[in-house]
């Protein structure tokens, strides 16, 4: 049973604010806020930063992307995302997005339904809520995500 919604506002560097795989991951809306109906975190990816190939089982996502440009990959398709793209992958389609520019780059990531947060909630490390940077992950960051993302029903892709 969810919890009645009540208005959220959130103003700008403010949130829950935590360094996933050295990008940062400022939480804007999560499901304990909402009834579990979905999550929103701005994330700051740096160049070359990005999560590996994954498949969610549950959830769809979605990214704006609001400053830079952003490469995604959906199944066997390459898309380059200029800043004001939008991109859906749907559950189940195997996807990942990576900053492949030569500067910082800036987007929303929606999840729905929500849930997927606490899986970065328990693998990431807080930051202040005005955090541009993240450190780069350590091979235990790596590890404890590894191991935490069949728990969220996400199945990583990883180089053999």
């Amino acid at each position: 049973m969810s919890l009645p919604e009540t208005p959220l506002i959130r103003p700008p560097a403010t949130g829950r604010t935590i360094g996933v795989g050295g990008d940062v991951y400022r939480f804007l809306a999560t499901g304990a806020e909402n009834g579990g109906r979905y999550a929103m975190w701005e994330a700051i990816v740096p160049p070359g930063s990005g999560p590996p190939p994954h498949i969610h089982s549950r959830e769809a996502e979605a990214f704006c992307v609001l400053e830079g440009e952003m490469t995604f990959y959906l199944e066997d398709e390459r898309i380059t995302a200029p800043q004001g793209s939008f991109v859906h992958a749907p559950p189940g389609s195997l996807h990942r997005f990576c900053n492949e520019s030569g500067e910082t780059a800036r987007m929303t990531i929606t999840i729905v339904p929500a849930g997927l947060e606490e899986m970065f909630f328990e693998v990431g490390h807080p930051l202040s809520a005005d955090a541009v940077a993240a450190p780069a992950p350590t091979p235990a960051d790596i590890e404890n995500l590894i191991a935490a993302a069949p728990r969220y029903g996400v199945e990583l892709r990883l180089p053999h």
